[in-house]
């Protein structure tokens, strides 16, 4: 499949008149969902903009390439989109992008399509192409321009065996489809250069393609892997590995190459499952010790939150029976009741703190460190420390566990199988268990114990400050750090039987989209046709505790539509504290409404005038547009 298949003159926008990163993909993801390519626009949008939290797609060179797989794409497709004066894209050089290639691919791409992407990919790392790209004056000249410089590839077929001084990498991404092949490409052309030996293989979309044969890694000087996901790692068992980000596999490839020459990297020891020399050296591929602690935290937290969702639902659900229904003793006494209570709190809950802490401690220290974490994070559910002790024990085995990898390096590699069955795991349970037994579970229980028993016995102008806090935090930054960190409060205090709180998050997470839907339906004078329509949709996304669909609204006009959102949110949370309202389950929107415990619909009073006032500051603050 050609290029041009994809990227046709109804994807094209040679003139994109936004100067920041959400304003180019509101107008691309416009153009491919106007050329009907999208069966769900703001749902591609989300995952857009899902993908470029993970790492920005602005690769350097004055290009981005935004894109994502996912089922809200109609048919496959590329919308190009070019701006002369440059947009602040949080490029890896810090430089303004002007080319931009939005990838849109079904859930389902096939490889034909997928091919075909990776190929545009590596035909932008050609300078004179973007130059060629700049200059065009035409959608026709665009479409030339690519067709000309599309030659299909073959799969590499070259053993690199035999030779006497070669390497091996392996590039990846989460989506599979643009900085893989750009990042194989980047390191095969500047070895090229150098008169390197490599061989690359690339984990896209369409799977592994080009694998590395155990020959070939055996006789390889070093390894390097750049990639944003896991890749599989026990085969370079006692190589030389280098960790790194994809993007650096395209903006550091003489870097990472002489590297892998010099073997300047940790020898890989494989632990009985998939994991990382960098990861274990306790280096995180040159990624910040704040940014290290907060990706293992949202790993245990990502995979905790299933258990608490669907053990809170059915919680809630069974006290839709009676308060006391699940009770053989009670006269509302139903065994539905009980079976829900049981699944639900008897067992889904009791598994949240587990984990949480497991799976924290497997992001650090990969397969042999969950055993330990789960043990730990047990413990302090079982010893009254909870939550935060699941947090101290999560980070606890994993951390003990790498300094066991270090400790037991003396031993000989005939033994490898040793460690990983019996030695990892008897001394990471037994030392993180004493420590959770005799150190933390008793203060950090006690600790537990009172903030539990503090925001329990909130009076009602402390409750009402408490929701105001978590409300505007949840508003701030709108699915960033602060409003993960006000929602990952909520979901501790549902592990420690305290409710009103998550109620407060949740109902101020509904308020910034519904606000400015509200606002764009009231007041049309100070919102342009497009903003409009984006608003109609932010009913859905509201109703549905999407609180991303506000972002676009507040890339525009911080200055005045985040304080507005803030103070709507900071009164839904106040009025929810105020009105008693409590939520056992971490989510939001008008299907768990009804599953809260109190007045629901003084719940949904308090999300309509938190909406309300949001209107209505939007209203006062906004100008007037002139179409």
């Amino acid at each position: 499949m050609k290029i041009t298949e994809l990227l046709t003159k109804n994807t094209i926008n040679l003139n994109i008149k936004g100067t920041q990163k959400l304003d180019v993909v509101e107008e691309l993801v416009t153009v491919l969902d106007n050329a009907g390519k999208l069966a769900d626009k703001a749902e591609y949008k989300k995952a857009i903009i899902a993908r470029e939290e993970q790492s920005t797609t602005g690769i350097g060179e004055g290009i981005a390439i935004p894109h994502a797989k996912t089922k809200a794409v109609k048919q496959a497709a590329i919308a190009f989109g070019r701006s002369t004066g440059g947009v602040n894209y949080e490029s890896l050089d810090g430089q303004p992008a002007h080319l931009f290639f939005m990838i849109a691919a079904t859930e389902g791409a096939n490889n034909t399509h997928l091919e075909a992407l990776s190929r545009l990919s590596t035909i932008l790392l050609n300078e004179e192409v973007r130059k060629q790209l700049l200059a065009a004056k035409t959608e026709d000249e665009v479409l030339a321009i690519i067709n000309k410089n599309d030659q299909e590839e073959e799969e590499e077929t070259q053993s690199m065996t035999g030779k006497s001084q070669f390497i091996v990498a392996v590039t990846a991404c989460p989506t599979g489809i643009a900085h893989t092949y750009m990042a194989a490409d980047s390191l095969k052309a500047k070895a090229k250069e150098m008169g390197v030996d490599i061989k690359v293989e690339t984990n896209g979309s369409g799977g592994a393609k080009n694998v590395l044969t155990a020959e070939e890694i055996e006789n390889a000087v070093a390894v390097i892997v750049a990639a944003d996901k896991t890749v599989e790692m026990t085969r370079f068992n006692g190589k030389h590995v280098i960790e790194t980000a994809v993007a650096n596999g395209i903006r550091k490839p003489k870097e990472l190459i002489e590297k892998a020459l010099n073997q300047d990297a940790p020898v890989y020891q494989a632990a009985g499952g998939a994991g990382s020399a960098n990861k274990e050296a306790g280096s995180q591929g040159g990624r910040g010790v704040g940014a290290t602690i907060y990706r293992h935290l949202m790993n245990g937290v990502s995979n905790m939150l299933p258990f608490v969702v669907g053990g809170g639902i059915l919680i809630a659900i069974c006290f839709m029976f009676g308060f006391n229904a699940f009770k053989p003793d009670d006269p509302t006494y139903s065994p539905i009741a009980e079976a829900l209570m049981t699944i639900g709190g008897g067992n889904a809950f009791a598994l949240m703190v587990p984990v949480l802490a497991g799976f924290i401690a497997m992001s650090i220290a990969d397969r042999p460190g969950f055993a330990a974490g789960m043990v730990g994070g047990m413990l302090a559910n079982t010893g009254g420390a909870g939550f935060l002790g699941g947090l101290i024990a999560g980070f606890l085995a994993g951390y003990l566990v790498i300094g066991l990898k270090k400790v037991l390096t003396f031993m000989p590699a005939s033994l490898e199988g040793i460690k990983t069955i019996l030695l990892y795991p008897l001394l990471g349970i037994a030392l993180t268990g004493f420590i959770m037994l005799f150190v933390v579970n008793k203060p950090v229980g006690a600790l537990n114990q009172g903030i539990s028993h503090w925001l329990s016995n909130l009076g009602t102008g402390n409750a009402v400050l408490l929701g105001i806090i978590l409300g505007a935090m949840m508003s701030f930054d709108m699915g960033g750090p602060i409003n993960k960190a006000a929602y990952v409060f909520g979901t501790g205090l549902l592990a420690n039987g305290v409710y009103e709180p998550m109620a407060a998050i949740m109902a101020a997470g509904m308020v910034p989209p519904l606000g400015i839907a509200i606002a764009t339906t009231i007041f049309k004078k100070k919102f342009s046709q497009q903003d409009r329509e984006a608003g109609k949709v932010n009913y859905i996304m509201g109703l549905s505790f999407i609180t991303e669909g506000a972002i676009p609204f507040a890339a525009a006009d911080p200055l005045r539509v985040i304080p507005s959102v803030m103070a709507g949110s900071a009164v839904a949370g106040a009025l929810s504290m105020m009105f008693h309202i409590g939520l056992r389950a971490p989510h939001g929107g008008v299907f768990v409404m009804p599953l809260v415990s109190g007045n629901w619909l003084l719940y949904l009073l308090s999300v309509v005038i938190g909406a309300i006032v949001s209107a209505v500051l939007l209203g006062i603050l906004k100008k007037p547009v002139t179409e």
